[in-house]
Formats: structure tokens, sequence, C-alpha cells
């Protein structure tokens, strides 16, 4: 049952196991969403740090640290998961893949609160050239950081000291590169 219902959020609900209702958040509007770790020449990843207003409303954090994504076809109808990765990928880094290795389908970011999914995607990228300039996605996007992939676990420790969220799609998909570094083909 819809509960509350706006263009691109509902709030519904469904009865649980044990007959109470159970209330999520649903995107009427997009049938995935796509996380893409961005890593440049094999030494370095894109990163975006964002001002999420949910994260402000609440006092957690004033800028979160994130990687570019998107909802998958919210903006472009019947569009395929990888023509959403590429082009949000374009839009959020100004960045062109040379490859893209899907890492997993499916993933739940919140399971008991949100019937979101998320792909997450690492795009392989040879040199670092914009090739069309990024949007700030109506101001979200503050900053774009190359950060060698050495120096990562120590620059995100720095990042939440400072006060900084960490998304944790970002996270799954630095785990993903971690784990497959040198599988890839």
């Amino acid at each position: 049952m819809i509960l509350y219902d706006t263009k691109y959020l509902q709030l519904k609900s469904t009865p649980s196991k044990t007959g109470k209702e159970w209330v999520y958040a649903h995107r009427p509007n997009a049938s995935d969403v796509v996380v893409i770790l961005p890593v440049i020449n094999n030494k370095q990843i894109l990163f975006l740090k964002e001002e999420r207003p949910p994260l402000q409303a609440e006092g957690i954090a004033k800028y979160c640290i994130g990687i570019p994504a998107g909802l998958v076809g919210d903006e472009r109808k019947g569009e395929s998961i990888e023509d959403a990765i590429r082009a949000e990928l374009l839009e959020e880094a100004g960045l062109k893949a040379d490859n893209i290795h899907i890492m997993t389908h499916r993933a739940a970011s919140s399971a008991g609160c949100v019937s979101e999914t998320i792909t997450i995607a690492i795009a392989e990228i040879k040199e670092y050239k914009i090739v069309e300039k990024p949007v700030d996605d109506g101001g979200v996007i503050r900053e774009r950081m190359l950060i060698d992939i050495d120096k990562i676990p120590d620059w995100l420790k720095e990042r939440e000291a400072a006060g900084d969220a960490l998304t944790m799609s970002t996270l799954a998909a630095l785990y993903f590169f971690m784990v497959t570094k040198g599988e890839r083909v």
C-alpha cells in the first residue's frame, strides 16, 4: 500500500510475517541504482565530495565521500544497466571508461528500510582526460578528488576524522576492487 507518493520517492507498507505493518521507502521512477568506481591507470581512484541533505538535516555530516552513481531509467526510459553506468560516469566525472566490470547486481543498501538495490561496477580508465564537462548534480557534488590507490585507507580515515560520512556503496566498490585486483581482464 502506498502511504505517501512523490515523483521520486514513495513511502509504502506491506504486512510482515507477524502481520504487523512494515513501512519502507521505494523509488517508483527507477529500476536500479548504478555505482561506479573510476580507476585511473590502475594508480588512482576518483572520489566525489558531496553535500547530501538528509545527512545535513539530521546533523550527521556536512559532506560525504562517494563515487559516481545514479538511477537506472529515471531520465532515459528503457536504459540498460551498462548504458546507465556509462552515462553516469560521463555526467558526474566527465570520463569515458575503457573497460567496465560489473561486480554485483542487486546489492541491498538498507534492506529493512528501502527496496532499492545497487549494481556496483569498476570502470577502468587508461588516461584521466575530461571528455565532457561534468555536472554538479544540482549542487550535490562539491569536489572531485583523485587519490592514489595506496593512500586510500589513510585518506578515508582522515576524511572520517574530519567529520565526513563515507557511503557504503563506495566502501563496497573499494572492497570489490581490492579483492579482484589483478583478476579483471
